[in-house]
């Protein structure tokens, strides 16, 4: 075989890939794949995912994933390393309606020859999901007694980011824009702002922001909710802007530059409101997701960053990073701000 033998593996693979995500078993071809590691997370999470879509009462379609190659790494005759782009779309049906879930993943695959044929000795995930952002240094501005600042008019941000342009004072939480700007950049990142390996906070802050959530500029990256854009070459942003612990602090604090209301079910939240992930339910939570949809029972579907996803169903049962403590917390983003 040529050395471009290996993608036979990979159309192999990514079958393998669509049948775990509908929560169906293995198949004997399923031999290509001979990481221990990763056959065995695969076994757990169809057996999670099947008894997942029991109790949402919804029925797996079909899982469609198209493979594109990023980068080969490594080409010797004997072994290929090649990081590809997982774009996934899974079909389910609730309550009558047929229901989509787009996810985008990226792998590192390690291909090896085993005499005529390739096998896949070793998968590397993009763990990211199940990480905090970390708390990285950021310059210190200037010390001040904070001010609101409201969408018109931020902070030392660029007009054209979200095509602000000049008006009154917004009055009320634009849900609709906060979605279309969600939607919009699901999968992509909005050239204007700094994008961040674990992005999921700094995105759900832009949504917010496109909503009308007002700016809480203090000048001080521990406190605030605040994107001061690029200043003397650098980005400055508070904490809670793209950190999910500190934003989950932020919403559930006093003080706040809008009102975040916390409630005690997912069918509580509207479109435009935020959902908190603490995995290991340990108190510091790793994830944030903004409400973007509803299946056909009403239950939150919702966007990210990080692992991109549209209308992912809101508790991410279907992710690696998801653990049997897993601690949510729900905010309600208030209608007049």
């Amino acid at each position: 075989m040529d050395g471009q033998g290996w993608r036979q593996a990979l159309y192999s693979y990514v079958n393998h890939y669509n049948r775990v995500q509908v929560g169906e078993g293995p198949v004997r071809e399923d031999g290509v794949i001979t990481d221990l590691g990763l056959l065995y997370q695969r076994g757990e999470l169809r057996s999670r995912l099947a008894e997942w879509y029991r109790e949402r009462g919804a029925v797996p379609l079909r899982s469609e994933t198209r493979a594109s190659q990023l980068r080969v790494v490594t080409s010797l005759p004997e072994e290929t390393v090649v990081d590809v782009r997982l774009q996934l779309r899974v079909f389910y049906v609730k309550g009558g309606m047929t229901h989509r879930e787009d996810r985008i993943e990226q792998e590192r695959l390690t291909f090896i020859r085993d005499g005529r044929y390739w096998i896949i000795l070793r998968v590397e995930r993009d763990s990211a999901e199940g990480r905090s952002e970390a708390e990285a240094t950021f310059p210190e501005t200037a010390d001040g007694q904070g001010s609101i600042v409201r969408p018109d008019n931020p902070p030392f941000l660029n007009q054209e980011v979200l095509g602000a342009s000049g008006g009154g004072r917004p009055i009320r939480y634009r849900r609709e824009e906060a979605v279309a700007y969600a939607d919009r950049w699901w999968d992509s990142y909005n050239p204007e702002f700094e994008a961040f390996d674990v992005d999921c906070t700094n995105y759900v802050s832009q949504c917010l922001f496109a909503g009308g959530a007002p700016i809480h500029y203090t000048g001080k990256r521990e406190s605030g909710w605040w994107y001061r854009g690029r200043s003397s070459g650098k980005e400055l942003w508070s904490f809670s802007w793209a950190v999910s612990n500190a934003l989950e602090r932020y919403l559930g604090a006093s003080g706040r530059s809008f009102d975040a209301v916390p409630v005690e079910r997912p069918e509580q939240l509207m479109l435009g409101d935020v959902i908190s992930y603490d995995w290991d339910g340990d108190g510091t939570f790793q994830h944030s997701t903004i409400v973007t949809a509803f299946d056909a029972g009403g239950m939150p579907l919702v966007n990210a960053h990080t692992v991109s996803a549209r209308h992912r169903y809101w508790d991410y049962r279907d992710s690696y990073a998801w653990t049997d403590r897993t601690v949510y917390r729900f905010y309600h983003i208030a209608d007049h701000l």
